[in-house]
């Protein structure tokens, strides 16, 4: 009986560990299909760069298969640990990424409305910088390189400052409009910006934290194993299918919701605002992502949970 229980928690063990090698082929799939015009793992095993694809799944899949093999002993709740650990990173990392590229595209926004961008960085830089296109490339970009090597190299939950962040940029807001009479297009933008990365950027930490309103009538009276058992389930078939909802329709095609405004570097048409629509688009991408990996650690968790394991948490303080 208890080889058997082993044996399950392998196979759970296993699964989470797959759906996060998937998912992570998937997103390196997604950027060999749009950035490299790679032919996609439906193209047919006669082209190469479709059998490179393919490989993709493969390879990661076996690195997941092998990891769980070769740690027999480590425990779900371990593991769970260690997968929240990593997602901390990833929601930390966007902090400091919306973070430095708020404030840089404001920096820069202000500059071109006032007119003296000309005169610091010259006619020619100033003129290439009002594109999308150059911005995105050439100040986004290593802002972004920046802001996760921040994120790899600090501790805490970033993402929690952006609360102040956004009462600030409010702030700001009201200050200039009601005091100097001064308003412009990217004040407006960076409030929405910061506003949109706080609100899905929080969800897999609110989810680690079982902070989510639960509206149930029987959850509660529920003993510690059903609860797992219930959590476990809906991880899978509510959670993740949700999370590879909003991934497949996002990246289906070129045009998709998500991919189509990252290729294009789409802006909105307020004149002088910021260039971060399609970061805003990207937001449901690193939604999709952190809440896949928080719902596999809660899977792992809710199977620790149902064996009985010790180490779980009653954190259900938010049921109604």
């Amino acid at each position: 009986m208890e080889k058997e229980s082993a044996s399950r928690a392998l196979v759970a063990r296993g699964f989470g560990w797959l759906v996060l090698a998937v998912t992570a082929g998937y997103m390196v799939n997604v950027v060999l299909n749009f950035w490299f015009d790679f032919p996609g793992v439906t193209a047919g095993l006669e082209n190469p760069l479709s059998l490179v694809q393919v490989a993709v799944f493969a390879v990661l899949a076996a690195v997941a298969v092998l990891y769980v093999l070769r740690n027999p002993d480590v425990s779900l709740r371990a593991d769970a640990t260690r997968i929240s650990d990593f997602n901390r990173f990833l929601v930390r990392a966007a902090f400091w990424v919306v973070l430095l590229v708020g404030i840089g595209d404001s920096i820069l926004s202000f500059l071109r409305v006032q007119g003296f961008l000309e005169g610091i960085v010259g006619d020619d830089l100033a003129s290439s910088l009002a594109r999308a296109d150059f911005r995105g490339v050439y100040l986004h970009v290593p802002l972004i390189i920046l802001g996760i090597v921040i994120g790899a190299v600090t501790r805490g939950l970033g993402f929690t400052w952006l609360t102040l962040m956004v009462v600030i940029a409010e702030l700001a807001i009201v200050f200039s409009r009601f005091v100097f009479s001064y308003e412009q297009a990217f004040l407006s933008d960076l409030v929405r910006f910061w506003y949109g990365a706080l609100f899905l950027f929080a969800s897999a930490y609110t989810l680690l934290e079982d902070g989510h309103v639960r509206v149930d009538l029987f959850y509660a009276s529920m003993r510690r194993e059903t609860k797992g058992r219930v959590n476990s389930v809906g991880a899978v078939i509510m959670g993740m299918t949700l999370c590879w909802t909003i991934l497949i329709v996002g990246f289906g095609t070129a045009s998709s919701v998500i991919a189509g405004p990252i290729l294009v570097f789409e802006v909105t048409q307020a004149g002088f605002g910021l260039y971060v629509k399609y970061f805003m688009a990207g937001f449901l991408a690193v939604f999709a992502i952190t809440m896949m990996v928080q719902f596999v650690a809660q899977f792992m968790d809710s199977i620790a949970d149902k064996r009985g394991e010790p180490g779980g948490r009653d954190a259900h303080a938010g049921t109604m």
